[in-house]
């Protein structure tokens, strides 16, 4: 089914559409905000600050999270920093500088009135979060501290030593837990969306299932927000949280949503390598990190000397060589296909040859080891804790590893997807990074979406809506109960011999081959073949015990595993339509004679949005055309 979008940006200049939007767009009168419920599923940065706003305003609230807690959402694990361009360095930042860093970054693949109002944002909101308390380093005289970040040449990026995420999201915690208190939100912990009410074209709620007791029950609203994170736990191996799924938005564009670029894929450079076969889950190390610590490998192939071994002169710092102007603080992109590189030539260190050296030597030498601590210590014992190695004296190992998506559902200006009433805020949508997101940018639209642009563009749109009653007996809702009863029940009929998770580790290895790092038409033909027989083998032989009515984690897992198989298949799609090499999405046979990615503007200056056929077999595309009026498309050089 061709899709047809309509971004809704604004017109007049990229500096005033924001505002004139908010000038302009229909608002909801104090009295009458009470009148009217909105559902918000997940509650990291982007749905936890969604919730508190929105109750705050005075909407009635339902919020849904997977977790025991919203304090659990893998929002938490975005240590490094946020960015904003609040200029404090005095180094020549400002909003443009941000926005023209975010585009030129996500390689021309983004919306230009979604970045600039982003950048636009991003000084009220570290405003926002210290007069929440969120504690920031600070220099000696009390001013905010900045560090610098990959694919930037200022320092714009505010941090909580190493544990930013964590800080941010208390913040966010604290002023949900607020409204919880004042009895706006009402919250639902260890409940999983399982299936869209759509009533006359819009979306009027959702379908959960108790993850304790395995109650099945609909919750009917006037608006419903998805800001259930991203989905890189396709490739089983990854630095997402265990839970991370895709559950929500697959519901979504089962029922017609778009979904935008699901190839773009970011494999950031600085995971702790894989150390065998049993593993379940990747730890990242800050790129943060990259800011003092300097990456290397051995000049000389298979070099099993111990680093401290290795003289200065026989070091490869490669990133520097190539990449003399931005050098260790090259974009995630760029670093990773470039450490894969060296691995791949026999330069690779550690047990398996997949690893590069993240060295903090120099700087603990020109700051002081209390200095570093101060700046990464709770990392520096996190990788101490797993390795057993001592970072402050022996370099870190470091490989990259899948960590954020850039693709998701498609949403305008408004953040509204292609069925009215249905929302998608941080990284369930697609719309700010393009092919590649820059370092300490997740945050930042995480809180843009939720504090400072859904408060006002759900008033906008339920201000417009004459929405009739639905109750629990609404045919659409009982339908959308039968469909989620008769998904469990499908699942616990599998009588197989193997593991839900011995499915998902097999498909997610095909996706790292072949709709990883790197990709060829032929590779992603060959998944595509592979994920279709993977996924018949699954439906047929897969084992799930235990039963629907009580805490049953197979049960979980075989649903989330389920729309991993079919979202991979768009992804490999997605990546083989894309005749081109831009960011994150490198394949082989379009690269410069350097190796660096070769995009074409001619031909793919768009964002591919898929929708499913109505027959429920295939994909469409369709595109969102991309017009860069303020940045003008230029070849990515970081040299």
């Amino acid at each position: 089914m061709q899709l047809e979008l309509n971004a809704q940006i604004p017109s007049g200049p990229i500096e005033q559409k924001w505002q004139s939007h908010k000038d302009h767009i229909k608002l909801v009168s104090p009295s009458n905000k009470r009148k009217h419920t909105v559902i918000v599923v997940g509650t990291g940065l982007a749905g936890g600050a969604a919730a508190a706003s929105l109750g705050e305003l005075g909407y009635n609230v339902k919020a849904f999270c997977f977790q025991d807690s919203p304090r659990r959402a893998h929002s938490i694990a975005a240590q490094g920093g946020i960015n904003a361009a609040k200029n404090y360095q005095n180094d020549g930042d400002s909003v443009f500088r941000l926005f023209y860093d975010t585009i030129k970054g996500g390689d021309f693949r983004s919306r230009e009135a979604n970045v600039y109002r982003l950048a636009e944002l991003s000084v009220n909101i570290i405003d926002q979060c210290v007069a929440q308390g969120v504690p920031f380093a600070r220099e000696y005289g009390g001013l905010l501290s900045n560090r610098s970040f990959g694919g930037a040449q200022v320092s714009r990026t505010f941090y909580a030593k190493g544990q930013t995420g964590q800080q941010l999201l208390l913040g966010a915690y604290a002023a949900l837990n607020h409204q919880i208190h004042l009895g706006t939100v009402e919250m639902h912990p260890s409940t999983e969306m399982q299936d869209l009410i759509i009533v006359d074209g819009r979306c009027r709620g959702i379908v959960t299932r108790n993850l304790r007791t395995g109650l099945i029950e609909s919750h009917v609203a006037d608006a419903v927000v998805f800001a259930t994170g991203g989905y890189s736990n396709v490739f089983y191996l990854s630095t997402s949280a265990m839970g991370s799924n895709a559950t929500a938005i697959w519901r979504a564009y089962k029922h017609g949503a778009g979904m935008a670029n699901p190839c773009f894929t970011q494999i950031h450079p600085t995971s702790i390598p894989v150390s065998g076969e049993h593993q379940s889950k990747l730890t990242l190390m800050s790129e943060s990190l990259r800011n003092d610590g300097r990456i290397w490998v051995p000049n000389k192939q298979g070099d099993k000397r111990l680093p401290s071994d290795i003289p200065e002169s026989e070091r490869d710092y490669y990133l520097e060589r190539r990449y003399p102007s931005f050098g260790n603080l090259s974009p995630r992109d760029i670093a990773s296909r470039a450490a894969k590189e060296r691995c791949d030539a026999g330069y690779g260190v550690g047990p398996m040859g997949l690893g590069v050296y993240l060295d903090l030597t120099d700087s603990i030498k020109r700051l002081g080891q209390d200095v570093i601590q101060a700046r990464y210590g709770n990392l520096l014992d996190m990788y101490a804790n797993i390795s057993g190695d001592d970072p402050y004296k022996t370099p870190m190992r470091i490989y990259p590893a899948p960590h954020y998506t850039m693709g998701g559902l498609w949403v305008d200006y408004n953040l509204m997807t292609t069925i009215p009433g249905l929302f998608a805020a941080g990284e369930a949508n697609f719309s700010d990074h393009g092919a590649n997101r820059l370092g300490a940018s997740a945050l930042m639209q995480g809180l843009a979406d939720g504090y400072f642009i859904l408060p006002y563009t759900i008033g906008d749109y339920v201000a417009q809506q004459s929405l009739s009653a639905v109750g629990p007996q609404h045919a659409e809702v009982r339908a959308a109960e039968e469909r989620a009863n008769a998904r469990v029940e499908k699942f616990l009929s599998m009588k197989g011999s193997k593991t839900v998770d011995h499915y998902h580790r097999v498909l997610g290895r095909i996706m790292w081959d072949k709709c990883g790092m790197l990709r060829t038409e032929q590779g992603l033909k060959e998944a595509l073949s592979k994920i279709a027989a993977l996924k018949e083998e699954f439906w047929q032989n897969s084992v799930i015990g235990g039963e629907a009515q009580e805490l049953n984690q197979e049960l979980e897992k075989a649903g989330r595993v389920a729309d991993f198989f079919e979202l991979g298949e768009l992804m490999c799609l997605d990546a083989l339509n894309r005749n081109e090499s831009c960011g994150a999405h490198f394949r082989e046979e379009y690269q410069t004679e350097d190796g660096e990615a070769k995009r074409d503007d001619n031909a793919y200056c768009y964002s591919a949005v898929w929708s499913q056929k109505q027959d429920g077999v295939g994909h469409d595309l369709t595109k969102e055309p991309l017009a860069f009026d303020n940045v003008h498309l230029a070849t990515r050089n970081y040299k």
